[in-house]
């Protein structure tokens, strides 16, 4: 009953109004206040501040400036070696494997269609038939950059409106199309690996989605899909490397691949529910295992 409760909740809320105004305080600076609420934040959630570049929670002006905040110098070495990926997200394996008829599993019972999670477009949904996906949760203690899993240039960048439901397994088990239908940005990467969609999607008090090649990308939000098609080469391309950090949750969410059909086959580490942590063995090209 309480979590029929909690989910319920949910759709009575405004969503937008909420997460903009806890984005708002979240990048507003207020002294001891700040530092208090940041301290009790790492209490609440666990959060190890030893990995932390600056691990004294009074060094943060800001709330979001602690979430996002930077880790020492080596704390995610890249696994090495041109046919392996790595994890982009310190998360939680949420859900991982074949997009069947289009389809990703969402959790048990229910699934969710590639097409509306890149937006509705038809084409570059076929881009990914019969391949392979991996849904990571990224929850509250954890590091809030997300990385690149292997070298790769950008294609295409899409910001899709939408709600912002909680993202946590629980709302997942109970919010029907949760991940197709809450705001994200999807960015599509050409790679050794074949094309790879990584798509950031939003949440209840996410207050803020940015990439590192166009900055806060939501919000302000808008009520149409909004499209950036990037170039091959130039001094305009988008050219990461794998470990390169492409963007980051202000306040946590999920991040979602998706991999072209026979390109990977997932480290045999991955299962569900289990812990990731940036850099390590997330796949390997396919054609290496043969």
């Amino acid at each position: 009953m309480l979590d029929k409760i909690k989910v319920g909740l949910q759709y009575c809320i405004p969503q937008h109004g909420l997460t903009r105004l806890t984005g708002k305080l979240a990048s507003t600076e207020a002294g001891g206040w700040t530092t208090a609420v940041i301290r009790w934040f790492i209490g609440r959630y666990k959060v190890d501040m030893s990995e932390a570049l600056n691990p004294d929670p009074a060094a943060y002006k800001t709330f979001n400036d602690f979430f996002v905040r930077e880790l020492k110098p080596g704390m995610r070495p890249i696994t090495e070696g041109e046919n392996v990926m790595v994890h982009p997200a310190d998360a939680c394996v949420s859900q991982f494997g074949p997009i069947t008829n289009g389809e990703l599993i969402q959790a048990k019972g229910h699934n969710f269609s590639a097409q509306q999670l890149l937006g509705g477009d038809a084409q570059l949904a076929e881009e990914f038939t019969n391949g392979d996906f991996a849904t990571l949760y990224l929850s509250p203690r954890d590091y809030h950059r997300v990385h690149m899993p292997c070298d790769g240039t950008l294609r295409q960048m899409i910001y899709v409106p939408g709600d912002l439901f909680s993202v946590n397994p629980l709302t997942a088990e109970n919010v029907e199309n949760l991940f197709a239908r809450n705001e994200r940005v999807v960015c599509i990467f050409d790679t050794e690996f074949g094309p790879m969609a990584q798509v950031l999607v939003g949440a209840t008090i996410v207050g803020s989605v940015e990439t590192v090649w166009a900055g806060t990308i939501t919000p302000p939000t808008g009520a149409d899909i909004r499209r950036w098609d990037y170039p091959a080469e130039g001094t305009e391309a988008v050219v990461l490397k794998k470990g390169e950090e492409m963007g980051r949750f202000k306040l946590g969410s999920t991040v979602i691949n998706l991999f072209a059909k026979d390109q990977i086959t997932f480290d045999q580490s991955m299962a569900n529910n289990v812990t990731t942590r940036m850099g390590t063995p997330y796949a390997q090209k396919a054609e290496a295992n043969d």
